[in-house]
């Protein structure tokens, strides 16, 4: 129970904080290096991944998909600030031989349900849609964020989805996991406080 209480006391300290942090990455300086200013370095971390289906995407009984509701708004607020965001998430591995065209498989089958005014803004994650090479890789499998902790450039790691299960694993990679929908708790991790993941000293 320990990693589960621990993380429970960090989320609520995060959340009383939230205020603070919305301010706090606007307000910190520019660091230095060789006197000269290194503007903008740290807003490239950290990076927020997602699960899809549930998290970002709902599908309907009716098997169309569109936003889950807070989700593009959501998006929005991280791509104003500069966050960097990817996906983790389960496809069948026969879908392609490289995360690139099993991302473009994806892309299609839920583009090819897709219902509402906007597109799912899918070039805000550019090269950063993981995938299961092998069906081992499935999550809850440990392997797909091990990948995106080995492509992070050392950048803080988010990950945020429905399922307390995946939460718990990523939470084990040091990963700071939020369980998105939960009743009296934000929707979605506060953005304030990821954007100050970014100025902390590791």
């Amino acid at each position: 129970m320990r990693g589960p209480v621990r993380m429970g006391l960090a989320l609520g300290a995060a959340l009383v904080s939230t205020v603070l942090c919305a301010t706090a990455g606007a307000a910190a300086p520019a660091h230095t290096e060789g006197g000269a200013a290194r503007v903008g370095v740290e807003r490239a971390c950290p990076v927020v991944y997602f699960d899809l289906g549930e998290t970002l995407v709902h599908t309907a009984d009716d098997g169309s998909t569109s936003y889950h509701p807070g989700a593009a708004a959501y998006l929005r607020s991280l791509r104003e600030r500069h966050i960097k965001v990817g996906l983790i998430t389960n496809v069948p591995s026969s879908w392609g031989s490289t995360d690139a065209e099993r991302a473009a498989r994806l892309r299609s089958e839920v583009d090819a349900t897709w219902q509402g005014s906007a597109p799912f803004a899918w070039k805000d994650f550019g090269d950063r849609i993981l995938t299961p090479r092998t069906e081992a890789e499935r999550k809850p499998a440990p392997v797909l964020w091990q990948r995106a902790k080995d492509l992070s450039g050392g950048c803080r790691l988010v990950y945020q989805a429905e399922t307390a299960e995946e939460v718990h694993v990523a939470a084990s990679l040091s990963y700071l996991a939020y369980q998105v929908d939960r009743p009296h708790r934000p929707a979605y991790l506060p953005v304030g406080l990821i954007e100050l993941l970014g100025h902390r000293p590791r």
